[in-house]
């Protein structure tokens, strides 16, 4: 009875159980008063072996007010009361105990490794007497683990399997003299040592981490006490008397029993407590410096002449070079490599020997247009201004990561993630609204143009409410954990098969095809709308073909999951054929989407007529002589295209001279296409409600992309080849709300572990695919985002081409300006081939630096909470799959960077091929 936690421990093990809910440490009197509420009707009824009854007031009490507040003098006094009434209710054959499971520093707090934390009392109680004549001597400590062998003896209950613990001697001493108080003593050290060593030798066999010979020398000593009891029994047996030899045998004997238990603890707390504290500052130093390097990189990376060759390939060939010195010192050392140390130096060489340059030199001044000068160059206000913009998203990613050192947070973070993207989309445009961009500007008449800024708010604030619908709707399929009480995981991470109703089932099983068909329906409209999907080219046909038929290839998988444990007879080698050949399918045809996606990238379709109509490009004679010629020659092609379609128009011919179909998207057509791919990948390893799930993160990505564009367009001074704060900082979020939307959780139960076997019922022969296939199923959302990363550059490039309602709205501007340049889209990515790649470079290091922000304070939330009582269950699994995530979407993140990087050349070989026409 009292702290729910013992509910979340141990699920439907108590008889009887009264639980209050424990969560809110403000609340001192709940659980206290529940339990005082139940505890004396309990103990009087007498049924029950064991009673637990834990008081959280105390605890509560010194978390608000501290140790020294008269709350704190009020709720001892009550604690005090109630033992004093307890004793009277309690019975001859009750032994009673109260103990603290922590102690309390000054302020109030525990989960640290002071003396005043690790530090309680025990108090022991029973109306029987527990001694015989001789009271023995009360010890100064007892270790918290010496209450499990004590009390299963004590229950006559086999001892655990895996105690380290020693039996308190004291309370097994019972009337007598001395040494009968030592037989029984020795009967239950004798029990509790052999425990042990069957747990060392078990343990022992499956790993290897305790020393071989200590561990002999414990064998060597439990033997030999086992033998001198075995000897001293005999002697007893015989019905001589006691002696006062006999009685010192017996004492020593109890020695020897002692010292083989405390021998044993201290090499099990050697081994799995054993914590290296110089390196583990050195690790976060490492992490910190990283991060730094990240955010100074992604602002040196705006400046025009940065060099690219001094501060990032040297010192990435400065730090493979100490990490050989340091791998060969080792071999001629005959010592193993040291892999963890190698790679630590190696990446704090390569840290210096990026940062030894700025100590001597400023940065140049010379940046893009448009781009602030380092803020270290300015004076304190334009510093303050500089920092405006990335405020709002720095603070909330702070927040974020004070979080990770609670462990109520991080048991809750599948709320507080959609939480702070909630309040970071709605604090960006109340920001927006605060400095009056949501509405024109103000002038005596209306000004041209007033319309468009009305529908863009007025868009912006629909997108707004969508993206809160969509986190709203994604909190449907959270898992639970097991230190959330009363929470029921989410039906949809069942699959269709456990559903016993078959029509719930069909219903659910169209849902999940509709969703499937949606998410095609919505890529294929989006590239036809844009023309990249009017080609004759590879990548388009796979696009027209293969996503219904992977759509169609899941769907029957489905179909034969959902209904397989009801099919008989022969259908059932059929059934298992399907198994594997849908999933194994998908495989190899989304593989080959990948590979083309990688091989011909360009989606673009030219339409030419035969009229000639003079050079296509004016300033360059032939075929361009070098690759700074053609970066510069192709968009003046693009305009020139531009200006023929236009002035054959404008003559009222029905055909035009030239004519390009998804130029101005060709870089975020292939990345949306590979996402798509990415997704039937990923979602056939999970559950097949998940479908609702994936539609969610698409349009959630797509919405926080438009959200982007029309901030970025509203913003009127906005720099379109820089990516805000903000935007990266909604990215990672966004990754990380649907880690958790996609029925996962930072605990290794949570892990779906059936998706190693999707395509492989009979098993694996290596670990490694598996491994992949439960890392994919696992950190779906990270590998999405990561690769999508580089369309938050794109995507306002994108949204430049107007629409019919956009026409509508800029007719007024039109009328005004006469003259209107038709929109380039993201071929103007390549009037300036300098500026792009630096906009790349400067978006993959905001993106690092947000996903290491996030990976240190999990790191040192581990670091300083190590003797946490949550720290094997909360912080250090945290830690595993932060860092697991983080490699993941690095990895990614470089391959969506790398797949821009393919179009971009791509495209440079199909302008050299259009170039002699």
């Amino acid at each position: 009875m009292g702290d729910d936690t013992w509910d979340g421990l141990f699920p439907q093990k108590f008889f009887r159980s009264y639980f209050f809910p424990s969560f809110n440490v403000k609340d001192l009197h709940t659980v206290d008063d529940g339990i005082l509420q139940h505890l004396y009707p309990t103990v009087d009824g007498g049924e029950w072996d064991l009673l637990i009854a834990h008081f959280l007031g105390v605890d509560h009490c010194g978390h608000k007010h501290g140790p020294d507040h008269p709350e704190m003098a009020k709720k001892l006094t009550q604690m005090n009361e109630m033992l004093r009434s307890l004793v009277d209710h309690l019975g001859n054959d009750t032994l009673l105990l109260v103990a603290g499971d922590h102690g309390m520093t000054e302020t109030g707090d525990h989960g640290g490794d002071s003396e005043k934390e690790v530090n309680a009392a025990l108090f022991v109680y029973s109306k029987t007497p527990l001694f015989g004549a001789h009271r023995p001597e009360e010890p100064e400590t007892i270790p918290q683990v010496n209450l499990v062998p004590t009390l299963a003896l004590l229950l006559g209950v086999p001892i655990p399997y895996s105690n380290i613990g020693e039996v308190m001697a004291e309370l097994f001493s019972g009337d007598g003299g001395d040494a009968s108080a030592a037989l029984r003593q020795l009967s239950a050290y004798r029990l509790n040592a052999r425990q042990v060593d069957r747990f060392l030798h078990s343990y022992s066999l499956a790993a290897q981490d305790l020393p071989a010979e200590r561990l002999r020398h414990l064998r060597e000593l439990f033997s030999a006490a086992l033998e001198e009891h075995d000897r001293l029994l005999a002697h007893v047996q015989e019905g001589l008397p006691a002696s006062p030899e006999l009685e010192a045998r017996l004492r020593r004997l109890v020695g020897r029993f002692q010292r083989y238990l405390w021998e044993a603890r201290a090499v099990c707390m050697e081994s799995w407590a054993r914590f290296h504290p110089l390196r583990m500052v050195a690790g976060c130093a490492l992490i910190a410096a990283s991060c730094l390097l990240c955010c100074v990189a992604s602002e040196l990376a705006a400046a025009l002449d940065f060099p690219y060759r001094s501060r990032l390939l040297y010192p990435l060939l400065w730090g493979l070079a100490v990490a050989a010195l340091l791998g060969l010192g080792q071999l001629l050392t005959r010592e193993g490599p040291d892999l963890v140390l190698v790679s630590a130096w190696a990446a704090a060489a390569s840290q210096l020997a990026f940062f030894w340059p700025s100590w001597g030199h400023r940065p140049q001044r010379a940046h893009l247009a448009g781009v602030q000068p380092p803020v270290a160059s300015a004076g304190l206000w334009r510093r303050l201004r500089a920092w405006q913009g990335p405020a709002l998203p720095m603070g909330l990613l702070f927040l974020r990561c004070c979080a990770m050192f609670s462990d109520s947070f991080v048991v809750a973070e599948a709320r507080v993630a959609p939480f702070l993207l909630a309040s970071l989309a709605t604090l960006l445009v109340g920001k927006l609204h605060w400095r009056g961009r949501l509405t024109a500007p103000e002038a005596p008449k209306q000004p041209p143009g007033a319309a468009f800024y009305q529908k863009e708010s007025w868009q912006l604030l629909g997108l707004l409410a969508v993206l809160l619908a969509c986190l709203r709707l994604s909190g449907l399929f959270h898992q639970c954990r097991e230190e959330i009480p009363r929470c029921q995981p989410s039906p949809c991470l069942a699959p269709l098969s456990s559903l016993q109703s078959t029509q719930a089932k069909n219903l659910f099983y169209l849902l999940c095809v509709a969703s499937l068909a949606g998410l095609v329906c919505a890529v294929q409209r989006w590239l036809r709308h844009y023309g990249n999907l009017n080609s004759a080219s590879p990548l388009v046909l796979f696009v027209r073909w293969a996503f219904p038929l992977l759509a169609v290839w899941i769907a029957c998988y489905w179909a034969v999951t959902s209904g397989a444990e009801d099919t008989l007879g022969k259908l059932q080698e059929l059934v298992q054929v399907a198994l594997v050949g849908f999933p194994r399918a998908v495989y190899g045809l989304a593989s080959l989407g990948l590979l083309l996606a990688l091989w011909t990238p360009v989606t673009v379709f030219v339409k030419d007529s035969r009229e000639s109509v003079g050079p296509i490009v004016t300033p360059y004679q032939g075929a361009p002589s070098s690759q700074a010629e053609l970066l510069h020659v192709i968009p003046q092609i693009y305009r020139r295209m531009q200006e023929s379609l236009k002035s054959q128009l404008d003559r009222g011919h029905r055909r035009a001279t030239v004519a390009a179909y998804g130029l101005g998207s060709v870089y975020s057509a292939a990345l949306v296409i590979v996402l798509t791919v990415l997704g039937f990948l990923l979602l056939i390893l999970h559950s097949e409600r998940m479908s609702l799930s994936f539609l969610l993160l698409f349009l959630e990505a797509f919405v926080l992309l438009r959200i982007h564009a029309c901030v970025v367009s509203l913003a009127r001074d906005a720099e379109p080849f820089v990516v805000p704060w903000y935007a990266v900082t909604a990215w990672v979020f966004a990754a990380t709300q649907f880690f958790y939307s996609t029925g996962h959780q930072p605990i290794f139960s949570a892990i779906h572990w059936n998706a190693a076997f999707v395509g492989f019922q009979q098993g694996h022969s290596t670990h490694l695919l598996p491994a992949v296939l439960v890392g994919a199923n696992t950190f779906a959302s990270h590998i999405l985002f990561a690769v999508g990363c580089p369309l938050l550059l794109l995507w306002p490039f994108v949204c430049e081409a107007p629409n019919s309602q956009r026409r509508k709205l800029k007719k007024e501007l039109r009328e005004e300006l006469q003259e209107e340049e038709e929109p380039m889209m993201e071929m103007r990515l390549r009037e300036s081939p300098e500026r792009f790649s630096a906009a790349l470079l400067q978006l993959g290091l905001k993106y690092l630096f947000v996903l290491g922000a996030q990976l240190l304070a999990c790191v040192w939330a581990a670091m300083i909470l190590r003797r946490h009582l949550m720290v094997w269950k909360v912080f250090a699994p945290k830690f595993l799959f932060e860092a697991l995530g983080f490699m993941v979407s690095s990895i990614c993140l470089l391959l969506g960077i790398f797949l821009v990087m393919r179009v971009d050349c791509a495209v440079s070989a199909w302008f050299e091929r259009l170039q002699p026409r």
